[in-house]
């Protein structure tokens, strides 16, 4: 099983956070991981993302065009990314954010109304997490357990009481993913 993922969005978003938490939870199952950052100097506000691999085998180059997965948080990312998914392969994306949604026909693809779920759970910083459990819903390449485990390496620890909240926002996720908003 090799997995590649690009997740990509506003710097800001926990673009990098999502990828972190997928690589450590994979280093845990004992998994082969990969995980490259790119982000603009502006940091908060400027685009973000992170390519990430994870596999049983070793990984021979991080650097990719064409991914298995996009997950993508905003319309710049997507306009970038869309056409990065490779055929037969997922595409998630942030609903809200997005005016013009995808139009390939070639991939699956499965928006998450996270913005606004996060803001149902009163906490807008666990968009991203919603997203990561609708990822794991439709790819469980590694277990819910590890996520929470990569959450908890990830979140610096004056932040551990979110904990609770980040966990209910990847289940929210993985309820999402078995029921998408239609566009």
């Amino acid at each position: 099983m090799t997995e590649e993922i690009i997740i990509a969005g506003f710097g800001g978003q926990g673009v990098l956070s999502m990828g972190q938490i997928l690589c450590y939870s994979a280093v845990m199952e004992d998994k082969e991981v990969s995980w490259m950052p790119s982000y603009g100097p502006e940091m908060r506000g400027g685009t973000a993302n992170c390519i990430v691999i994870i596999s049983d085998e070793k990984i021979s180059s991080p650097i990719l065009t064409k991914f298995d997965t996009v997950i993508v948080l905003n319309q710049p990312s997507l306009d970038k990314f869309e056409n990065a998914v490779k055929p037969g392969g997922l595409l998630i994306y942030e609903s809200s954010a997005i005016i013009n949604p995808p139009t390939r026909t070639d991939i699956e693809i499965l928006p998450i109304d996270a913005a606004n779920e996060a803001v149902k759970l009163k906490n807008t910083k666990i968009m991203n997490m919603i997203v990561l459990g609708a990822f794991l819903k439709k790819k469980p390449i590694i277990s819910f357990e590890s996520a929470m485990k990569g959450l908890k390496k990830v979140l610096p620890e004056r932040y551990h009481n979110l904990i609770p909240l980040n966990q209910e926002a990847l289940e929210k996720g993985m309820e999402l993913a078995e029921k998408p908003v239609a566009v």
